[in-house]
């Protein structure tokens, strides 16, 4: 299975410094900007089937990179939603406790999802993907969390090592070959070069 990853745009919360979690987000200019050139980026690139976040701020990227493939098969899926943030959700970083450079990962709020539970989720949503698709070409169009869980399980990392990735950018490209062998290849990593 070939397997494309993208991030949602920039939203106005991203901008705030607003931690989302399962809040929808909206799109900024510069985020619809993002998500017409990502969308442009995967124009040429087969697509056999995509999945995205139901997420407000991903499935309105997802409608961008439709327009280009209108004829796939979309599911919005709660799945690929970014990380559950419980009470933090729609607070910045200050009004919880932590400072601006503290990055989110390290930490779990007290009714929220922690990082094993997320990357347990990407685990599994992966392995469902891969049974039903193992012979296509699939995008996901998830959030910096989620993304970034599937990628460690890709990598062969522990759910223990997320945190040390590096954070997806807005509308980034990673494409990976993933086989039963998990012998993966990857192609390109979190690569912006569309938006240049």
């Amino acid at each position: 299975m070939r397997l494309i990853i993208t991030r949602h745009g920039e939203t106005k919360e991203n901008v705030l410094g607003i931690i989302m979690g399962h809040l929808p987000g909206k799109l900024t200019e510069k985020g619809i900007a993002q998500a017409k050139k990502v969308a442009l980026r995967l124009k040429d690139e087969r697509i056999d089937y995509i999945y995205s976040s139901d997420l407000a701020r991903s499935s309105d990227t997802t409608k961008e990179i439709l327009k280009y493939h209108s004829n796939v098969k979309v599911e919005y899926v709660k799945d690929l939603r970014e990380r559950f943030l419980g009470n933090w959700q729609g607070k910045t970083k200050k009004e919880i406790g932590l400072k601006k450079t503290k990055i989110i990962d390290e930490f779990c709020s007290d009714d929220g999802e922690c990082n094993k539970e997320l990357f347990n989720r990407a685990k599994l949503f992966l392995i469902k993907v891969f049974s039903k698709h193992s012979k296509d070409t699939v995008l996901f169009v998830g959030h910096n969390g989620i993304n970034k869980a599937i990628i460690s399980v890709i990598l062969g990392k522990t759910y223990k090592e997320l945190e040390h990735l590096e954070n997806m950018h807005n509308t980034s490209i990673s494409i990976f070959d993933i086989n039963e062998k998990k012998s993966h290849k990857v192609h390109i990593f979190n690569c912006t070069k569309h938006l240049n």
